[in-house]
């Protein structure tokens, strides 16, 4: 074994861990909606800002954090990331209102989206091109498990606390992983001995207030706020084209716009929105079939819900492996093909075999979305240089972020159209079964979008065997 495949694993373990951090922080929150609405005497409206103000501080922060990375060393960002999350974790846990709560939650967002960025492009500077996969697979699987023990967690502490001990909770993972981070990442050379004036501000603004209106928009985080939808859409639109005006103009711009019209780098982000929208449909669109179709009770949805994020804690390691196996371009390919027949299985199957055809799906389908977004990462990082890799980080993070948005919003009002009617509660049992049945065919369609899209750009992906590490 090499010396730079004995390094990386207390390495990994320290970037695991911040990963994990992050993925808890968007799912333990979930679950303490309804005790924080008897808390603070909340409407359910309120209290989503809980949830949202963490998802929509990741996104617009994403990108920048992964430049911040590229410019003032990525060891040292994420370090500071970590600082930030704890600190914010701690201040949710003493927060007296709702308000400071979510202020705290946004906070919290922002040291989120370095967790999220930093964690892939230092991977790429210590682990050996040939075993990329493998890393990016550890990381998925981290981040998957999080997901999955987010809601036990929090429930676990319901049980014996209060809404408060999830925050504490959340801090004593994020101070484990200041620990871990400080102790096994050494400080290397990527940082470039840049300045605040190589930060790119305009650019920076604008993206933000483009990125802030999309997720309002398709999050249906507007509650309370009084601006349309279409003018909230209109708005990121706008900003988009004032964004691009910015940064083809600019000394050092946050996102050059030739790294955008790579084939290669332009092609592996759009195919992370597609798959990730219809991920998304499975957490959205499911429970109604679950609940209206099957009509199974809450406790049975939620254990059929937990399917899928297990498997994917479990497959993450084995698709990153099989990556470095037979190469990126074969294995998006497998992948993107599995994904198409788990979403056609996911269409079919519960309908005429019950909960057992849905479990059987998810365990089709949820491999092929770990195995995709391995060699996806992979092909997008492993020729990457050392300056672009916190940035590719950072748009591979908002990309999947983009994704999971669009499909909360677009999934369910498909699945409604077909249905015909907003209550699926008060809708017939058939057809609520076939409106699922048509949207996830739908999904299936955007995975058969996403391999035509891999098969023609297929000579733009990585090469098939990775040069030794940098």
């Amino acid at each position: 074994m090499t010396d730079a495949a004995r390094i990386s694993i207390p390495i990994l373990i320290a970037l695991a861990a911040a990963t994990l951090t992050a993925s808890l922080g968007i799912s333990v929150a979930s679950v303490l909606l309804p005790t924080l609405t008897r808390s603070f005497a909340a409407t359910v409206s309120e209290v989503q800002w809980v949830v949202l103000a963490y998802l929509i501080s990741v996104t617009i922060a994403i990108v920048s954090a992964g430049r911040l990375g590229d410019l003032f060393g990525h060891r040292h960002v994420l370090i500071s990331g970590l600082v930030i999350f704890t600190t914010a974790s701690i201040l949710c846990a003493l927060a007296p209102n709702l308000g400071l709560l979510i202020a705290g939650r946004t906070l919290q967002g922002f040291g989120g989206a370095i967790l999220i960025a930093l964690p892939m492009s230092i991977a790429r500077d210590i682990v050996p091109a040939g075993r990329l996969g493998t890393a990016m697979g550890l990381l998925g699987t981290t981040s998957a498990a999080g997901t999955a023990l987010g809601p036990s967690l929090g429930g676990a502490l319901l049980t014996w606390g209060d809404w408060r001990m999830a925050f504490w909770l959340l801090a004593g993972f994020a101070t484990v992983a200041l620990v871990l981070s400080v102790g096994f990442i050494a400080r290397n050379s990527t940082r470039t001995g840049a300045a605040v004036r190589d930060l790119d501000f305009p650019g920076t603004f604008m993206l933000v207030i483009a990125l802030a209106a999309y997720a309002l928009a398709t999050s249906g985080g507007a509650n309370g706020i009084p601006v349309p939808t279409g003018l909230l859409i209109s708005g990121a639109v706008i900003s988009i084209i004032l964004f691009v005006f910015i940064e083809t103009r600019a000394a050092s711009p946050l996102v050059p716009m030739a790294l955008l019209l790579d084939r290669r780098i332009g092609t592996g982000l759009i195919m992370n929105i597609v798959v990730s929208t219809a991920m998304m449909s499975t957490l959205v669109v499911g429970p109604f079939f679950l609940a209206f179709a099957l009509e199974l009770n809450e406790a049975v949805i939620g254990l059929v819900m937990a399917v899928g994020p297990l498997v994917a804690a479990f497959s993450g390691v084995p698709a990153g492996r099989l990556t470095d196996r037979i190469g990126v371009n074969r294995a998006m390919a497998i992948s993107l093909a599995q994904t198409m027949l788990g979403l056609l299985c996911l269409a079919f199957l519960p309908r005429y075999f019950g909960v057992g055809g849905y479990v059987a799906a998810l365990f089709t389908l949820t491999p092929g979305f770990q195995l995709f977004f391995a060699a996806n990462n992979t092909a997008l990082l492993v020729n990457a240089s050392k300056e672009q890799r916190g940035r590719l980080s950072g748009l591979l993070g908002l990309s999947r972020n983009l994704g999971l948005m669009t499909g909360a919003s677009a999934m369910p009002t498909l699945f409604v159209t077909i249905l015909g009617t907003g209550d699926a509660a008060q809708a017939p049992a058939a057809d609520v079964a076939h409106a699922f049945s048509m949207t996830f065919a739908a999904a299936a369609g955007l995975a058969i979008l996403a391999l035509g899209m891999a098969i023609r750009s297929h000579t733009g992906f990585a090469r098939e065997t990775p040069g030794p590490a940098e």
